[in-house]
């Protein structure tokens, strides 16, 4: 390697490093080789636009992808624009059929191709790729084909054609995020197991109310909580007891939310109490919320991955004498809603708190619930 070479990737990587607050990278020397300059600087100028980290997160990861992919199959960089040719390539190399490659073996992606990426580690599963990674990845190379003032051949309709042509021939069942919800009796059961008062279990107990009933936030959401966007609120009266302690969350913006609209929940009662209470023993004042803690309870500065979330979530349902491969965090979102429908709350109401802008998808939630309890359901009683 050349020195010209080996300073431009030493130039990358602390570019990378730059920007790592707002798009976390792991594998930051890797890219620094796999990305190009103008790789780099396109994902410089999106940060400084304030594009949300999760949609950079994913941008990142997608352009590794590509970038992988198109040297591992023509020796060069990914095409800008990218030629029709190309993207119908893309498609052939990931969406493929099993049976037809036991009698050619040349169907789908090429073995050569197959072991540099699998080498590379962004190749772990075998067979073909879902189809919703495959248009989310040509999304990406669309939107970054736009953000570098160009114009690919992404709506060709041949490139759609295929895609549906592909799908069709290799149909997958469609799964669902997480098979149960995590409804209020499935939140009581593993806040049981929270109980000991331990660092672990204030903190996945805080964990789990505040993404219940902050309307069923997300991994990301979650994790990347911080002491700067709560603001403690005055508290709310009720009828009989004292009043309930109240704050809100500041969201920021979100996928579903405007350029310059800042999405608020809010929090009352318990999981204000169950937040307050991880705060006071870890003596948070400033920054990531929810943090890592080692084998023999130290708490880290290092907030938790969003993964961890998903990871609580299993532990805690297997504690409470549950399967844990029926739960995962999305179960909070749709648990939230089911939840609020079999209370009767209005689904306006249950919307605010959820920010979910399509009302389809969540009436869904209330259309099961109210089947459930209906005399359609109930003939047999």
């Amino acid at each position: 390697m050349s020195s010209s070479s080996s300073g431009s990737i030493e130039k990358r990587g602390e570019t990378l490093d730059t920007i790592a607050a707002v798009l976390p990278i792991d594998r930051r020397d890797e890219l620094a080789e796999l990305l190009t300059d103008q790789d780099v600087e396109t994902l410089r100028h999106l940060v400084n636009e304030g594009m949300g980290a999760n949609t950079l997160r994913a941008l990142t990861s997608d352009l590794a992808y590509l970038q992988a992919w198109s040297l591992a199959t023509t020796g060069t960089s990914i095409p800008w624009p990218a030629p029709e040719a190309s993207l119908l390539n893309f498609v052939a190399h990931h969406l493929w059929q099993p049976e037809q490659r036991d009698i050619d073996p040349q169907h789908g992606m090429p073995a050569d191709v197959e072991q540099s990426l699998r080498e590379q580690r962004f190749l772990r599963s075998s067979g073909p790729h879902a189809p919703d990674t495959v248009r989310r990845r040509l999304a990406s190379w669309s939107t970054l084909t736009k953000w570098r003032g160009l114009t690919g051949a992404f709506s060709s309709p041949s490139l759609k054609s295929a895609i549906r042509l592909a799908v069709r021939a290799t149909p997958r069942p469609r799964k669902s995020k997480s098979a149960k919800a995590v409804t209020g009796d499935v939140l009581a059961k593993m806040l049981v197991t929270c109980a000991t008062g331990s660092l672990p279990d204030l903190r996945d107990q805080a964990i789990l109310m505040v993404a219940f009933a902050s309307g069923g936030r997300g991994r990301s959401e979650v994790a990347g909580l911080r002491v700067e966007q709560l603001t403690a609120e005055p508290p709310v009266p009720v009828e009989s007891g004292s009043p309930l302690p109240s704050l809100s969350i500041h969201l920021g913006r979100t996928k579903t939310s405007g350029a310059d609209q800042d999405e608020v929940v809010y929090l009352t009662g318990r999981p204000v109490d169950a937040l307050n209470a991880w705060l006071a023993a870890t003596r948070i004042k400033t920054g990531s919320i929810f943090r890592k803690i080692d084998r023999w309870g130290n708490l880290s500065q290092r907030a938790l991955e969003p993964g961890a979330i998903n990871q609580i979530v299993k532990s805690r349902a297997a504690l409470a004498g549950l399967d844990p491969e029926a739960f995962s965090a999305h179960g909070l979102r749709s648990g939230y809603l089911t939840e609020a429908a079999s209370r009767g709350i209005p689904l306006p109401e249950a919307m605010e708190q959820s920010r979910h802008r399509s009302v389809q998808q969540a009436s869904s939630y209330y259309n099961n619930a109210t089947r459930r309890s209906g005399r359609a359901a109930r003939l047999i009683s």
